[in-house]
């Protein structure tokens, strides 16, 4: 109830101060005690490797350094994927970068992997007091040649490795420059392959396994699908997140800032990702758990998510427009059904 009323204010500013201004806000709750931990009783989904102790995540991108991460999760989430975070520091694109569509209930954004560095978000990792499921999303800094962007994983692999409990691989922004070639069969091939390799190493270094997601984007087609599914079963991925962001603007083109360049979020999305999980479920056939996050508004947009194949799923967009009630319906919704550990 406190959002709703908040909210109308929080609309008045630039979207990327409201943001900043909200964080801060939460931060502040929780170290003076006003912001206390939400519990939902359920029972835990099991994948990767892990105990999730309830199906409803935060996605990456709301907190891209780590900076944040008791605050938000005592907003009652079952994990937490910070980042997306790169070998170096970055500035991102220029402002303004982020735009409210509420007509449309949506978001843009072409923040551009904006961030302190992977250096910086495990300082943060390291000083929160969080000990549930984190994932650390990882990216290439933009001025990485592609021909080189298996290093640029590689490097924030080996430093998020042991301070993660999952890692996740973005191929998929549409903000950074070439970024979604890597899909593409050859590249992905490669990429795939060489995470893999480092993973068994870094595996018998820390004596601990960490997962490894891949996030893909919804502006595939199905041959695409079928290509990386295909590559996601050879290489034994551990989990695959759908979906990023869409290029297309449907829905949105006569609302107020609907041609602003980056990727569209919200309800726009819900469907065209939903069906991308459909498409990776048969043909993963649950070897492969998926994740499911793109236009979650509502309890029944989750729902929708698990019943079209995935395991789990993420919250964003939605968060902006509903406020932690959201995670609170979701979750509820959710940990009520008996097929939602999958």
């Amino acid at each position: 109830m406190m959002y709703n009323l908040l909210r109308p204010l929080l609309f008045l500013l630039d979207a990327e101060t409201a943001h900043t201004l909200t964080l801060d806000t939460l931060d502040l709750l929780k170290k003076t005690g006003l912001l206390p931990d939400r519990t939902i009783s359920c029972t835990p989904v099991h994948i990767m490797g892990l105990d999730f102790p309830n199906p409803v995540g935060l996605a990456a991108g709301l907190d891209k350094n780590g900076a944040h991460i008791d605050a938000l999760a005592a907003l009652g989430f079952g994990f937490i994927e910070v980042g997306t975070v790169t070998p170096r520091p970055q500035a991102g694109n220029p402002k303004p970068r982020l735009f409210r569509l509420p007509q449309a209930g949506a978001i843009i954004n072409r923040m551009g992997f904006n961030n302190d560095g992977v250096d910086r978000l495990v300082e943060h990792v390291q000083a929160s007091g969080y000990r549930g499921i984190l994932g650390i999303n990882i990216g290439k800094n933009a001025d990485t040649p592609l021909e080189n962007a298996v290093d640029d994983y590689l490097a924030c692999f080996r430093k998020a490795y042991p301070h993660a409990s999952y890692v996740t691989v973005n191929i998929s922004s549409p903000n950074t420059q070439q970024l979604r070639q890597l899909q593409n069969e050859s590249e992905l091939e490669q990429l795939l392959g060489a995470l893999k390799v480092e993973q068994a190493r870094l595996s018998d270094l820390h004596g601990r396994y960490t997962p490894l997601a891949v996030k893909i984007a919804p502006d595939l087609d199905l041959g695409q699908i079928t290509a990386i599914a295909s590559l996601l079963l050879k290489h034994r991925m551990d989990a695959v997140i759908a979906t990023n962001t869409t290029i297309s603007r449907n829905g949105v083109e006569h609302v107020p800032h609907g041609n602003e360049k980056g990727g569209l979020s919200g309800a726009p999305l819900t469907e065209r990702s939903t069906a991308v999980i459909h498409q990776l479920a048969s043909h993963l056939q649950r070897a492969i758990p998926i994740i499911g996050a793109g236009g979650i508004m509502s309890a029944r947009d989750a729902q929708s998510k698990i019943e079209a194949g995935a395991s789990l799923v993420q919250l964003y967009s939605g968060l902006i427009y509903r406020g932690p009630a959201l995670v609170s319906e979701v979750t509820s919704q959710l940990c009520t059904r008996p097929d939602h550990a999958g």
